[in-house]
């Protein structure tokens, strides 16, 4: 299950950089620029923009990196597939993550189970840093099982790199995803913070095609 696969994750990180201080929002600059960006995108004007109840946040995607899960991210955004789910889990000092159809219905005891279908992404492992504001995928413990489910880190998860597909940036918007990982649970469920609706996505589009 995608929520089971992050809990080991969120552990490990939570007891190793327990003091790890974040950039303030304002100081934030994305962690891929310059010459080292042409190398990761074809359309640097083209951006996944989540539009949600604590602000907006406009991210980068990385299709030389990642081609497969760009495009699956893209698609469904574009078929609305993301509006009014929300970002279910969030652990500060490490990720906010979000994208699961089930957290539409209300009911939390499901909420990290949702997929996509049967479509399944293949691993695209890569040399991108899980740092402060990358995108990446959530799968199970299975490698080849990203679906739809995704996170934003919040700060630096290194021991994530080569285990999960980082795909995009965060450029704008971090002070939106801080906003997001320090929302109060509602759910009474383990797991991580869920939010509930004070994390929900109003809509996910993509802009600069």
């Amino acid at each position: 299950m995608l929520a089971a696969a992050f809990i080991v994750c969120a552990t490990t990180l939570t007891i190793t950089n327990a003091a790890t201080i974040m950039s303030t929002s304002s100081n934030y600059k994305p962690p891929i620029t310059g010459t080292k960006l042409d190398a990761y995108t074809s359309h640097p004007k083209r951006h996944l923009v989540i539009v949600t109840k604590q602000g907006t946040i406009k991210l980068q995607l990385f299709e030389k990196m990642a081609p497969n899960h760009v495009a699956n991210i893209i698609n469904l955004a574009k078929t609305h597939f993301y509006d009014s789910t929300y970002f279910h889990r969030v652990i500060p000092g490490f990720m906010i993550q979000g994208g699961d159809p089930n957290t539409k219905d209300n009911d939390y005891s499901n909420d990290g189970q949702g997929n996509n279908g049967s479509n399944r992404i293949n691993a695209e492992f890569n040399a991108i840093h899980h740092e402060r504001g990358i995108l990446s995928m959530a799968r199970t413990n299975d490698p080849n099982s990203a679906s739809c489910q995704f996170f934003i880190c919040v700060a630096d998860a290194g021991y994530l790199d080569q285990k999960y597909t980082a795909f995009g940036q965060v450029i704008d918007g971090i002070d939106v995803v801080d906003k997001i990982v320090n929302l109060p649970n509602v759910s009474g469920q383990p797991g991580g913070t869920n939010p509930g609706r004070a994390a929900e996505v109003y809509k996910m589009y993509v802009e600069g095609e």
